[in-house]
């Protein structure tokens, strides 16, 4: 971990996983039990990920219960705090979480855990741009985003956003050009969402266990 770690934090949203709640675009293509586990292995994944590229603290933001096996998992991989995510919608969350972060780091990174694409080198990326940009926002390929970063935020960031929508992204740039806030534009990955995306998290999990049996 490098000198600047400290100054670092990287919040993970995460739903608790109960089958036909989570991952219910996925519905009919897989169960319901089917895509509550494709949601426990996204968050475990995308975990590992926050946790492995050692650029700072890692926290992990739920939505629902905190104290699931799923996030005891977590906490053991070395996830310094669970907490419970606040606010009305999810822009109130992200707008909080963020806020909550930056009264103790000086940048905060804000992931989902839909997007396995996320790695050391794009967290390594969205860090180092905010030593020059405020904000900086990871693109969505379905039109939303990704990763949100921040060294100052303001609440019209998450106003009046259509959540969900293939207009997030859209969005968010606009009101960030009327809060007079620039940002930094990191490249497009895909969330795993729908099934069309599958190929997407097979073919990472396929390299994953190709670099793992050549070690």
């Amino acid at each position: 971990m490098d000198d600047n770690a400290a100054t670092v934090l990287l919040i993970q949203f995460a739903r608790t996983p109960v089958a036909g709640r989570v991952k219910t675009r996925m519905l009919p293509h897989l169960t319901a039990a089917q895509a509550c586990d494709l949601h426990c292995e996204l968050t475990l994944w995308t975990c590992r990920q926050l946790l492995n590229c050692r650029l700072g603290e890692v926290e992990l933001s739920v939505a629902g219960d905190t104290t699931h096996p799923l996030f005891t998992r977590c906490r053991a991989l070395g996830v310094v705090r669970v907490s419970q995510q606040r606010g009305a919608d999810l822009g109130q969350r992200m707008y909080r979480a963020l806020h909550d972060g930056l009264a103790e780091f000086d940048r905060v990174v804000l992931v989902g855990s839909d997007c396995p694409e996320i790695d050391a080198g794009y967290l390594g990326q969205a860090v180092a741009a905010l030593g020059t940009a405020p904000l900086v926002l990871g693109p969505a390929s379905d039109g939303g985003y990704v990763l949100i970063g921040a060294r100052k935020i303001t609440q019209e960031v998450f106003r009046d956003i259509p959540w969900g929508s293939d207009q997030v992204y859209a969005q968010t740039a606009s009101a960030l050009t009327q809060a007079g806030l620039p940002w930094a534009q990191l490249p497009i990955l895909t969330d795993i969402d729908r099934p069309d995306d599958l190929p997407v998290w097979d073919a990472l999990q396929r390299a994953a266990h190709t670099r793992a049996r050549s070690v």
